[in-house]
This record gives C-alpha cells, sequence and structure tokens, in this order.
C-alpha cells in the first residue's frame, strides 16, 4: 500500500528552503533541486549508455528516491556540516534516517521500497549509478548557485563555496555527459530548461501554500507512479522505470508553454487538442534539437500520449484500451507504459497539493473544489491492486 504518511512525507520536500542563509533571488526548495537532479541524473545516465557503458536504471531510481528521503530528515543540516558529519558519522546518521523513515516507507510494495532504500543508503561500494547521482546533486547544485552569486557575488566566503561546487563537479569529468554539460552548448542548454520549470508555479491564479513549480511537482508525480508500479505487481524492469520517468517528463513541454490551469483544457473546447499539437512542435523545433537524436523517441513517448497505456511493438506504439497493462504484455521487450496511473499519481498530487494548503489556512475557491471533486472522481476506483478511492480518501482534507 502506499500510506498517506509516505504521500505527505515527501511533499514536505516542497516546505523546505534550500541557501535560507544566503540572498536569493527567488525561494528554492528541496523538492525543486532533487526534481532538477533527478533529470540531470537521466541526462548523465543516457550520455554513459551511449559510451557503451551499462546502466542499472532501476539502481538509478532507488538511489534517487533514497538520496531524497534522506535529505528531507536531515535537512537542518547546512551543507558543509552535512558533510562533514556524514564523513565521520554516516553509518549513525544513516540509521538514524532510516528509523524515522521506516513507519512512512516500510509498507509500500509490501517493504521492498525500503530494502533498496537501506540497500543504496548502506552500499559501502561506489557504482557507476552513485557516482551519476552524485554528479547530478552538484550539477543541480550549481545551477541554484550561479543565480545566488549573481545576486550577491560580494559576499565573504561565496567564491569558496563556488570553488567548492566547482570541484566537486571536475572530480565527475570522467562522465561524459558531465563535459559535455561543462561545455555550455547543447546538452547544458537542456539541462537549464530544464531548471527554469522551477519558475512555473502550479495553481498560477490560485493563492496557496505551500506553493510549488512544475519541476518539483514532476518529481512528486514520478515517485508516486513508481510506488504505484509497484504497488500493481509491474514485473518488468522497463514497466518500473517507465512509470518514474514517464511521470517525471509528462510536463516537460510546460518549459515552452507554461503551466496551462485545469479548468481551461478541461471546459474551453478544443483547447486540450491545440495545446497538444503546440507542444509538439515546440519540442520538436526548441527542445528535442538539444539532445541526440537516438533520446528523441524516449521523450516523444513520455510527452504526446502521457497517460495513455501503452505498449511498443515492431519498433511503433500501441495504445491500449486497458487501465493497466496486461499481463501478458508485461516485459521489457514491449516498453510498457502505465500512462492511467500517471495520470491518477498526477490528480493525486494535485489533492495534496490543495489538502495541505488547506491544512494551513489557505481557503482558495479553487483549492476547495479540487479537495472536494478529486475524491469524488477516484471514489469506489481501483487500478489493479491498488486502491486510489481509499488513497484519495484519506489525503481529502477534513475542515
Amino acid at each position: 500500500m502506499i500510506p498517506a504518511e509516505f504521500v505527505t512525507l515527501l511533499f514536505s520536500a516542497a516546505s523546505i528552503e534550500r541557501w535560507n542563509d544566503h540572498p536569493r533571488p527567488m525561494p528554492f526548495t528541496e523538492l525543486d533541486k532533487q526534481a532538477h537532479k533527478a533529470i540531470i541524473a537521466w541526462v548523465l545516465a543516457r550520455a554513459e549508455e551511449d559510451a557503451g557503458k551499462s546502466i542499472d536504471w532501476e539502481a538509478l531510481i532507488g538511489g534517487t528516491i533514497a538520496e531524497c528521503l534522506h535529505r528531507i530528515v536531515l535537512t537542518d543540516l547546512k551543507p558543509p556540516i552535512f558533510h562533514r558529519l556524514m564523513a565521520e558519522k554516516g553509518q549513525a546518521l544513516t540509521e538514524w534516517a532510516l528509523e524515522r523513515l521506516a513507519p512512512a516507507v516500510t509498507p509500500v510494495a509490501d517493504g521492498a521500497l525500503f530494502t533498496a532504500i537501506r540497500t543504496h543508503l548502506t552500499a559501502p561500494a561506489p557504482t557507476l549509478e552513485r557516482r551519476i547521482l552524485k554528479a547530478a546533486h552538484y550539477l543541480a547544485t550549481q545551477w541554484e548557485f550561479r543565480l545566488i552569486y549573481h545576486t550577491a557575488p560580494f559576499l565573504y566566503g561565496i567564491e569558496q563555496t563556488k570553488a567548492a561546487i566547482e570541484g566537486e563537479i571536475e572530480a565527475h569529468y570522467d562522465l561524459i555527459g558531465v563535459q559535455k554539460i561543462a561545455l555550455g552548448k547543447r546538452l547544458f542548454g537542456f539541462v537549464d530548461l530544464v531548471g527554469q520549470l522551477r519558475f512555473q508555479q502550479r495553481w498560477a491564479q490560485t493563492p496557496r501554500l505551500p506553493k510549488t513549480s512544475v519541476l518539483g511537482h514532476l518529481l512528486f508525480v514520478a515517485i508516486l507512479s513508481y510506488c504505484g508500479a509497484r504497488e500493481l505487481g509491474a514485473k518488468s524492469v522497463r514497466r518500473r522505470c517507465n512509470a518514474f520517468y514517464g511521470a517525471l517528463f509528462h510536463d516537460l513541454p510546460e518549459v515552452l508553454t507554461r503551466d496551462v490551469i485545469s479548468p481551461i483544457k478541461r471546459e474551453a473546447p478544443g483547447v486540450e487538442a491545440l495545446l497538444k499539437a503546440e507542444e509538439r512542435r515546440l519540442m520538436a523545433e526548441v527542445l528535442l534539437p538539444l539532445l541526440p537524436d537516438n533520446w528523441h523517441a524516449q521523450l516523444r513517448a513520455y510527452t504526446e500520449t502521457e497517460f495513455a497505456c501503452r505498449v511498443r511493438e515492431h519498433g511503433e506504439w500501441r495504445i491500449l484500451a486497458d487501465e493497466t497493462v496486461p499481463e501478458a504484455l508485461d516485459r521489457d521487450a514491449c516498453d510498457p507504459i502505465d500512462g492511467p496511473l500517471i495520470k491518477a499519481m498526477d490528480e493525486l498530487a494535485a489533492l495534496t497539493e490543495a489538502a495541505q494548503s488547506l491544512a494551513h489556512g489557505v481557503r482558495a475557491p479553487a483549492l476547495v473544489e479540487a479537495n472536494l471533486r478529486l475524491p469524488e472522481k477516484y471514489h469506489g476506483k481501483r487500478l489493479g491492486a491498488l486502491d486510489l478511492g481509499a488513497l484519495f480518501a484519506v489525503l481529502r482534507f477534513e475542515g
């Protein structure tokens, strides 16, 4: 099961501010940073695959989730202090964090997720996936820091911070993707564009607390979708990984179109189809040219029919009438994607955003409406073994 405590724990990262001892041109949150890191890690991993390396994609996803949750629990520590303590007391700190994560995480997929998290956080041997995540961490940190540096380059100690970040990135120059991003050309452009999703507020016309961005929303939905695929009993690695990355990229075109509020897409005739056509055009003209040609098909699959249940046969995508991938097609060779699951988790994230704001006393009409409408929409609904109705009901704000 996916407990409500797990969902709210994840969402708490939206309230954790980063760099709060520096002047900032905008708020930086842990959820946004972890989302940017996850996408950069995908870029670095794809580049390593192109160079002939083998990537354990599920280990990369598990590490992404583990490090996100680890940072949520230990977030009050200033980064230099955090790294010093981890170097000297890492095992004790990690065990302390795992104890606090266990009640919320252990119920997910009958303990499988918690086992993966424990393995990643306590595994002593460095792996390629761990190096990719560490490099992605510093690249995402550098993206934030550049905005801070240009805001107040005169601050005492800021040059040392700049040098420390650059030194950590240089230590990962053996990764081909790090080299390419450092060149400041096409791959850097993609990473930079994705970072700009921080500027895109969700519920842009609605007072809300905490405010969230499209970037942070992507990771929130990705982790929920991956957990949902586990709950569905997804057997193939590709199906589980597609649940994560399909969700992580499902709103990617919004960096080019902005986040169009749901009532317009739901109620204005023809607008949603027009928006999808415009997204495809802009993706083809602006975003995809920043990436190697052999990456394009995967991103198209994740962004063009993002909420459809589908498999790939003979190199072509086939949309299924099913709400979940049939067992016979749950094979890596079919590259299955549970689009309806991603849609449900997208709306679960929206409910969480609305309910948490209501719990904080911000009662905008759109939030009240979503808090009522979404649990009603999913009342009694299941996706396989996943009881969506119960999950939406328990996350609804009562008050």
